[in-house]
């Protein structure tokens, strides 16, 4: 799937980072999300790499990057810890500035990155999200019943870890037929790939702090970003499911441009066909828009 990648897992202090790595060009960091690894990408990342060199990363918790101990603040999974972790593996890698575009949670890994680390992230394109205290503070009962991972797995332990034991394919596959996505969008093996890495009871432990975290300090911090008034510099795109919750709960407030355009200083994107996981089930678009994009 990914044909002239390297693998290495690159130690950044605290952790460890698994990342795949191939092409030539300026450098592009992918970010997956949940239930997701780097592996989401493996219809995009080869397609980039004729003109960027691109970084794949599995993020801290998930797949095949380290599980450190929690914090009982969960600091220790907030998405700045995480984007310091990509930051860090990207300096170690030569990469001092570079581009970065994230799908679900790496979105928020991403645009935490564009706000804390100014002078090593030059694009940013941030894909289905908006950002997180606005999900949060926009929450209805829509939401906590489509997006069920923010209300179950946030719960404190070890709830979540239990539910989440031993029902790997039923979470899985509820996740990626339930928000959108289209027969045939997952290969078998990718599937099973993303069932076993929820096998590893580490990782789901890490995965839930992640979503504790999403809605405890990640709030707390959007919330003093937004008090201080500060905004993403760099150029951003945002794409979202055409027909999706994004695309259709938003409306009021002018869709997720309009959101987004509170956030960043320079915005731009659109809704694509494919559902929530349209990067693999819409790659052709998908890539298309990253390609224009990060060509600038």
């Amino acid at each position: 799937m990914f044909s002239g990648f390297d693998t290495s897992v690159v130690n950044t202090g605290q952790t460890t980072v698994f990342v795949r790595r191939g092409g030539k060009g300026r450098p592009l960091l992918l970010l997956h999300g949940f239930p997701e690894t780097h592996l989401m990408w493996h219809r995009i990342a080869p397609a980039l790499a004729d003109a960027f060199t691109v970084i794949c990363a599995d993020l801290r918790g998930y797949g095949a990057s380290g599980k450190p101990p929690s914090t009982p603040d969960h600091e220790a999974y907030s998405k700045s810890e995480m984007a310091l972790d990509m930051i860090n593996m990207m300096t170690a890698l030569g990469h001092s500035r570079f581009a970065v575009a994230g799908h679900d949670r790496g979105a928020r890994v991403a645009y935490r990155m564009a706000l804390e680390h100014t002078d090593h992230v030059d694009r940013l394109a941030v894909l289905d999200v908006i950002p997180g205290s606005e999900a949060v503070q926009r929450a209805d009962s829509r939401f906590a019943l489509s997006f069920w991972p923010w209300s179950v797995l946030s719960q404190p332990a070890p709830l979540p870890e239990l539910l989440i034991a031993g029902a790997e394919e039923a979470i899985v596959d509820d996740a990626l037929s339930r928000w959108g996505s289209e027969a045939g969008s997952f290969p078998p093996e990718v599937r099973e790939a993303y069932v076993a890495a929820l096998r590893d009871p580490e990782a789901v432990r890490a995965i839930c702090e992640e979503y504790r975290a999403s809605v405890t300090v990640d709030v707390e911090r959007d919330r003093k970003d937004r008090e201080a008034g500060r905004m993403i510099q760099c150029p951003t795109l945002a794409l979202w499911s055409e027909g999706g919750a994004l695309d259709t709960w938003y409306q009021g407030a002018g869709g997720p441009l309009g959101i987004w355009r509170d956030w960043a200083v320079d915005v731009r994107g659109r809704a694509l066909p494919g559902g929530h996981f349209f990067p693999e089930a819409n790659p052709d678009e998908t890539l298309a828009e990253l390609r224009a994009f990060f060509a600038q």
